[in-house]
């Protein structure tokens, strides 16, 4: 989903740099799987299509690839950085919200259309606030 709302959000931007996202599962039960069947009707209602996503695994190379590397959790960013220890480009998605004075955007799997909801309202602000980030940077000079 997170792909998708950034993909979405960066489009309408018209930042002078270059932006490739890409979204990978660390864990090997959610690759190849496509999204709950609420997660595409709650991204579905803000106009993000889920549709045909599927869930690509995390390699390694993609930690160095990618300029910045996001979690939606802690969880996810100790794994990523036990994987890359190095790398100090890895960081929370809601880093870049801290408004919310939250860490984690949490997992609504197997929950209800208010847990996507929310979710989708973390990831969001998130995306946004990067966004802004990228914007300072790359404008603001």
């Amino acid at each position: 989903m997170a792909e998708a709302v950034f993909r979405s959000l960066a489009a309408r931007e018209s930042l002078p740099v270059r932006i490739v996202a890409s979204s990978a599962g660390i864990r090997p039960t959610e690759v190849g799987g496509p999204p709950s069947e609420l997660a595409v009707r709650c991204a579905a209602r803000r106009g993000y299509d889920l549709r045909g996503h599927q869930v690509r695994a995390l390699q390694l190379a993609d930690l160095s690839r990618f300029d910045q590397v996001l979690g939606l959790d802690r969880g996810h960013v100790a794994y990523l950085r036990d994987l890359a220890p190095a790398n100090g480009r890895i960081e929370t998605l809601l880093h870049y919200a801290p408004n919310l004075d939250l860490e984690d955007v949490p997992d609504p799997w197997q929950g209800a259309m208010a847990d996507y909801d929310r979710a989708l309202d973390l990831i969001e602000a998130g995306c946004r606030g990067y966004l802004a980030d990228l914007r300072r940077r790359h404008v603001s000079g």
